[in-house]
């Protein structure tokens, strides 16, 4: 397998294999559509530019399939090729060469080939293969088919020359491959005469001519007196085979020598085993034996069946075991029906006329003739038992009697060690070990729930073996003989088990060797190796775990974590941690190369330390072979165990735990079969408390917190043992919380996740009532660092008070309905605790159908939507707009077409208010599965800036203009496609005439990669056509300019902005857009992106009160107490301080909602900015941050900007920066805004890329910033065609920093800031920009750079022109 790459599976081509890897890759290159530019019609270089782009990137992929499928040895051939025709032509070439010597050797291959010990199959595929081989050296002397099979027949073996004699007489000839399948037909009835021999009645005597002397068979008797064998012949007898026959007079046999020796059979003396009237030990019972074994004449006249005469009985035969296939019934049950060769068995009989076959063991077919009746008279029972609708089947060699049958008209059959009864009816007394049922015609056994009974009461060698972290079965098998665990049974071990989970875990290459140094002591040599990244993280969020191995005792400590850099402090908590439990110091660490081992800190502790550092050459596995091994034995161990229980992913570093728990306590080969664990400790390990990892186990519930009737335990799985506790660990998958305790009952036989069991969650009301007592006592069953210390614990269970989400980070947002009256979802609050349950509102108030609209959930699937009218109505409307606006054809599915598939989409649309607007059905493409350059091209598509709608409500807000909103319905579907797409039909609205045809996609449909573009395109061309000009400052933004009046169109994908003075303009363009695309009319501007615009008499309010409000009851900070400030006044956070969150999504998610709260809100910029730097790895003191900025929020919801009417439209700026604020990087933040008239429109709050080597440097760096944007704002001003005649004034409260920006001189001491930053120099000097000194106590920019006191931030807030809704006559909720 090692040789298999991924193109296909197709083996590298080397030496030897150059046709079948040229076959094999011609038909890749085809699938993947390739060949062309291999060897097809597009080996040369385009001169068009639009198809020379797509010709490099076939070509590219073409050469990269060649050069991944080749030796490396073999690519030195085509190191210096250009294209793929080049390196092709080269191997072709190449090969060539060497035809003639290999034709040659071919062709006397061919001629001396012979079958000998190959099967039919193996010797035609043999021949065939050379003879196409020679066909494609030499195509001018191709070997026909009449050829080949002489060729094959010359080198049959001899058993087939009298059957391939008649095959030659028939008038038709077969074809080579109807030749091949008579062979092994023929082969298959020669394989089954020759190993198996039946002895049927016509065999029963026979005469052996070399001797002269008869052979005894079943039926006869003889008497011997000496060596003398008299014959007697049974007058009348009629019993099968009871007639004697003889040549010549029959009577008696040659004489020969008395034996005088003892029988190796009976013991007997006077004469020899081959001669013995007993039984031979050796024989099986019955007249079928393997040709391995053949047996001379004399050892089967020593097994024949014998008569004996008894003087008052008549001639009774003893039966040795063998069976007479003509009138004896085989009681078979995997036979379907009852059936016989021997159309003399059966009575009234009647012509088959089914169609029905009956099919052998070697899948011969044959058919059935008739069906009848029989009696059936056993010769071991005088009852005769009728059978009913028995087969006659032309061919049969025996007669079959189907247990499915007889158990179908009534009878039971029992199988004994020794013989088969049927019975009429049958009583058992007796318990049954396992039990089945019948599947159409045959018995099927589950023994699952026998064994999972049989393994909780008896240990088992498998149970062990998974007990033990799937160790050998031959290490399992030392150590339970040698008693070198303490607990381990002592039982029968098979060292040829195979086990499932060591197969999925275990399966790996030939080890390397390893080197013979051992250390002296513990802890003079550690290896170490990082493993990872996990592609899924582990349930704490960790993806890299790092190992230390002691080389002494082979211990191996095992440490998780979520980057690869904190491998350096992982490394310190061992060394500190093990060198006081050890005693001995580390000495010398042995790792590889990686950029963790080798940064500057990590080698200055080292040499601090004293510890030597040993590093493997490059790309040298093999010499940090210990630590590689011992991640593999580990990672081999974790698989096992988690396959073998069908565990998720999500567990493997509980899995690496316990497996490096379960290694350190195993015999080692390598230490003298002594443990890690005895061997650094000096005491035996013990294993009596090792359970399975992975199975089922029920933790005990402690009396307080639980009912009288609720459930005493909690369903979990086992996940590993406490190194600090003695308890074991349990998780319960369905709410992620972990358990340790001792009283726990284990299932180990069972699987949480097997496919063959039904999984038994516990039920919501003992979750959610353990839930809220956990929530009030105990987050997990441990005892409290007091009792540790004190040395008391509980026997029973060991607890731990229980911990707030804001100081763990975990956090699953409350349900919105409660499973039962009591049920109280814990919220984030920790003190007090309110309950967020849902409380059903009074009907006879006027809101109640508005607080039920709130209740409203958008459906995740059809199957829940399709419960509602209101969302099949919505869909039905979705269906409608698509079919009128053409957006696809129905066709047949075109060959060699993947089409992508299509999902339903929900979403509800509602008012400011929180009430239900509208339900919303959208069928999207699933757009992931596209191809690129396949299917799609380009596919950005620009949108409108937030500052850009910021600023058109300023000079709307200044200037009177009326803001329209429009939305166009299903706006992607007006947009072309310039590639064939199809699509599935769309679930629940499929053809009912043509269900198999698929979508051929005319329009873009939303979820298709180049939908947007395609959009952007159709609305961008309709508004040029238009008159419409594109800003430059914003590709969103069109402008019709008439005159002095202006009529401006701002696009966000589907929503549009209309303002102006030129109202007629506005009028006509509204219309135009409603009969070109399908228009919903909104109004006035009320509501955009999740911004509310308010207008009043007085301007326009801008805010995001409800979202606000709904970020805060999504994070239960809603009824939580305000506070004034956003962040504490001279905050600093720190990377590295503080404890870290157990899981840090609920962080990160509360940052990202922040942010979007900060499209209107500049007053928590700066807050927002900070606690975003720690995203990555954020800790407790950063989530406290986070959550003072809610509580912040919580006092502030009502607060946005306001811009003011009849208002001088001049930009003004103010810029900042800090020194070196941020404690971890040393860097600056940059701070700045600007106003147009009263109300800000742009701001900043960001961390500098680089460290400034002074103030003045910072803010000099800030005031560049701000140039830039000022920039950017004067020519949006320009566009929207608004005075510039003026300098924009941006303040700045460092005169330095102002000077270096009017000085045109480039001072020594600014040669090291970067050339774009003196961008804001030639800006000051050509007139664009001034800048003008402020003082630091009027410096509102500093709202962006720092936290401030409360008066401070409250006055530069109010200068941003922040102020509450109720200020400004907008009416709202608090």
């Amino acid at each position: 397998m090692g040789d298999l790459q991924v193109v296909g599976g197709i083996k590298k081509l080397n030496n030897q294999n150059y046709n079948t890897w040229a076959t094999l890759m011609e038909s890749y290159l085809q699938g993947q559509d390739l060949w062309e530019v291999v060897g097809g019609n597009e080996v040369k270089q385009p001169t068009d530019e639009a198809t020379l782009k797509k010709w490099k990137v076939k070509t590219g992929k073409a050469m990269f399939a060649i050069k991944t499928t080749v030796e490396e040895e073999m690519l030195e051939h085509i190191k210096k090729a250009k294209t793929p025709n080049e390196a092709w032509d080269t191997f072709a070439s190449l090969f060539s060469k060497k035809n003639n010597m290999r034709l040659q050797l071919l062709e006397n291959e061919l001629l001396s080939i012979a079958q000998r010990n190959m099967t039919i199959n193996q010797y035609f595929t043999k021949v065939k293969s050379l003879c196409r081989e020679i066909s494609e050296l030499d195509p001018a002397a191709a070997i026909a088919e009449t050829r080949m099979k002489r060729i094959i027949i010359h080198g049959l073996r001899p058993e087939y020359r009298s059957f391939v004699t008649a095959v030659q007489g028939w008038p038709t000839q077969p074809s080579l491959i109807e030749f091949e399948n008579l062979l092994a037909d023929q082969e298959a009835i020669v394989k089954q005469m020759g190993e198996i021999s039946l002895k049927g009645d016509e065999e029963a005597l026979y005469i052996d001519k070399r001797k002269g002397r008869f052979k005894r068979r079943a039926g006869g008797g003889s008497k011997r007196d000496d060596d003398k064998i008299k014959s007697y012949h049974q007058e009348g007898s009629s019993q099968t085979g009871g007639v004697w026959r003889a040549r010549g007079n029959g009577s008696q046999s040659n004489q020969k020598k008395k034996f005088e020796g003892k029988c190796y059979n009976c013991g007997k003396i006077g004469h020899m085993a081959k001669d013995c009237w007993s039984k031979k030990r050796s024989a099986e019972g019955n007249a079928a034996t393997s040709n391995s074994e053949r047996k001379s004449e004399d050892e089967w006249d020593a097994e024949a069946s014998v008569a004996i005469e008894e003087e008052d009985l008549s001639l009774s035969v003893i039966m040795p075991g063998r069976i007479d296939y003509k009138n004896d019934w085989i009681v078979d049950s995997g036979c379907s029906n009852h059936m016989t060769g021997d159309e003399e068995k059966l009575q009234d009989m009647t012509k088959y006329k089914g169609s029905r076959v009956v099919v052998t063991a070697n899948n011969s077919r044959l058919p059935i003739a008739h069906i009848g009746n029989t009696v059936l008279a056993p010769r071991y029972s005088p009852n005769k038992v009728t059978l009913q609708d028995v087969y006659h089947v032309l061919g049969m060699k025996k007669n079959l009697l189907s247990v499915s049958q007889l158990t179908s008209s009534g009878h039971y059959v029992l199988f004994g060690p020794q013989d088969v009864k049927v019975y009429q009816d049958l009583k058992i007394t007796g318990t049954p070990t396992m039990e089945g049922r019948r599947l159409e015609s045959v018995y099927v056994l589950s023994a699952e729930s026998a064994y999972v009974d049989k393994t909780r009461k008896n240990e088992t060698v498998d149970l062990w073996h998974a007990r033990l972290g799937h160790v050998s079965y031959h290490k399992l098998k030392v150590m339970m003989n040698k008693a070198m665990l303490k607990g381990l049974p002592q039982l029968d071990v098979r060292v040829d088990t195979v086990c499932a989970g060591c197969q999925y875990g275990k399966a790996h290459q030939l080890p390397y060797e390893e080197s013979k140094f051992r250390a002296k002591e513990p802890l003079e040599l550690v290896h170490s190796d990082v493993f990872g990244p996990v592609k899924q993280p582990s349930i704490s969020g960790m993806r890299y775990m790092v190992t230390f191995i002691d080389d002494f005792s082979r211990y191996v400590w095992v440490f998780f974590m979520k980057e690869k850099s904190d491998t350096f402090l992982k490394f310190k908590e061992f060394k500190e941690t093990t060198e006081g439990e050890v005693g001995k110091k580390i000495h010398c660490l042995r790792t590889d190369n990686g950029g963790e081992y080798t940064s500057n800190e990590f080698s200055q502790y080292l040499r601090e330390n004293k510890i030597r550092h040993q590093f493997t050459c490059a790309n040298t596995p093999q010499q940090n072979g210990v630590a590689e091994r011992k991640n593999r034995h580990l990672a081999e161990i974790c698989r096992s165990m988690l396959h073998a229980k069908n565990v998720p992913g999500r567990f493997w570093a509980e899995g690496m735990k316990t497996a490096a728990h379960v290694i350190n306590r195993l015999p080692q080969p390598k230490l003298g079969f002594i443990s890690p664990f005895e061997k650094l400790w000096d005491m035996k390990p013990t294993v009596s408390h090792f359970r399975v990892f992975g199975s089922i186990c029920y933790v005990f519930v402690p009396n307080h917190l639980r009912n009288k009737f609720d459930k005493k335990a909690i369903r979990c799985i086992f996940v590993g043992y406490d190194n600090q506790r003695k308890g074991w660990k349990c998780c319960d998958p369905t709410s992620g919380r972990c358990y340790t305790s001792r009283n726990v009952v284990f299932d180990e036989a069972s699987s949480w996740w097997s496919p063959q069991k039904e999984e038994l969650p516990d039920s919501k009301e003992i979750e959610e009532r353990l839930q809220q007592k956990i929530d009030d006592q105990i987050a997990e069953i441990r005892p409290s660092q007091e009792d540790l210390d004190n040395g008391s614990s509980d026997d029973n269970t060991e607890q731990e008070t229980t911990q707030s989400p804001w100081q763990t980070g975990i956090y699953q947002q409350p349900t919105t309905e409660a499973k039962y009256e009591g049920a109280e979802p814990a919220t984030p609050q920790s003190h007090p605790r309110r309950s967020i349950r849902i409380r059903k509102p009074n009907p006879k108030y006027a809101n109640a159908a508005m607080a039920k609209e709130e209740n409203v959930k958008e459906p995740e699937t059809f199957e829940e939507a399709s419960q509602s009218s209101e969302w099949i109505k919505a869909m039905e409307e979705e269906i409608i707009a698509l079919e009128q606006n053409q957006t696809w054809d129905l066709v047949p599915k075109p060959k060699d077409v993947k089409p992508i598939s299509c999902k339903w989409v929900y979403k509800i649309k509602r008012r400011p208010d929180g009430s239900v607007e509208r339900y919303k059905a959208r069928l999207v493409a699933r757009g992931f599965s596209q191809q690129y350059g396949l299917d799609y091209d380009e596919t950005f598509s620009p949108v409108a800036k937030i500052t850009t709608v910021r600023v058109l409500l300023a000079l709307a807000a200044s200037k009177g203009w009326i803001l329209w909103q429009m939305d166009v319905k299903n706006a992607f579907l007006h947009g072309e496609l310039d590639r064939e797409i199809y699509m599935i039909q769309p679930i629940g609205f499929e053809s009912k005439f043509h269900p198999d045809y698929v979508c051929k996609l005319r329009k873009a449909l939303y979820g298709l990669k180049q939908a947007p573009r395609a959009w952007y395109g159709k609305i961008g061309e309709f508004l040029t056509h238009g008159g419409y000009s594109v800003a430059p400052a914003d590709s969103s933004l069109f402008v019709k300019a008439n005159g002095k009046k202006l009529a401006i169109v701002l696009v966000y994908v589907d929503d549009l902005i209309i303002t102006g003075d030129d109202e007629e303009e506005i009028r006509r363009t509204r219309e135009n857009l409603a009969v070109r695309f399908q228009m919903k009319e909104l109004g006035q501007l009320k509501h955009f992106l999740g911004l509310e615009v308010t207008r009043t008499a007085e301007g326009i309010f801008l805010g995001q009160q409800k979202y606000a409000k709904d970020l805060l009851q999504k994070f239960g900070m809603l009824e939580c107490k305000p506070i004034s400030t956003p962040l504490e006044a001279n905050a600093k956070l720190c990377g590295h301080e503080g404890k870290d969150l157990e899981d840090g999504t609920m962080y990160r998610q509360l940052v990202g909602s922040l942010i979007y709260l900060t499209l209107t809100r500049p007053d928590i910029s700066y807050a927002v900015g900070v606690i975003s730097r720690y995203m990555q790895n954020p800790k407790k003191p950063h989530l406290e941050a986070a959550r003072r900025i809610l509580r912040y929020v919580r006092g502030t919801m009502d607060y946005g900007l306001f811009y003011k009417k009849d208002q001088d439209c001049k930009i003004v700026g103010y810029c900042d920066a800090d020194y070196a604020g941020d404690h971890d990087t040393r860097r600056s933040t940059t701070g700045y805004f600007f106003k147009i008239g009263s109300g800000t429109v742009s701001w900043c709050s960001k961390r500098q890329p680089t460290v400034s080597l002074s103030t003045t440097e910072a803010e000099y760096r800030a005031a560049a910033m701000a140039a830039q944007e000022s920039t950017w704002l004067m020519q949006l001003m320009e566009d929207l065609h608004q005075p510039r005649d003026y300098k924009v004034s941006i303040y700045c409260d460092n005169r330095s920093a102002i000077c270096l920006a009017e000085n045109p001189v480039f001072h020594a001491r600014t040669k090291h800031v970067e050339v774009h930053y003196h961008f804001i120099r030639e800006k000051v000097l050509q007139e664009e920009i001034e800048l003008l000194y402020v003082k630091t106590e009027d410096q509102v920019a500093d709202l962006f750079t720092k936290s401030l006191g409360v008066d401070k931030f409250e006055k530069f807030r109010r200068q941003l022109n922040m102020v509450r809704r109720m200020e400004v006559g907008v009416e709202g909720e608090c």
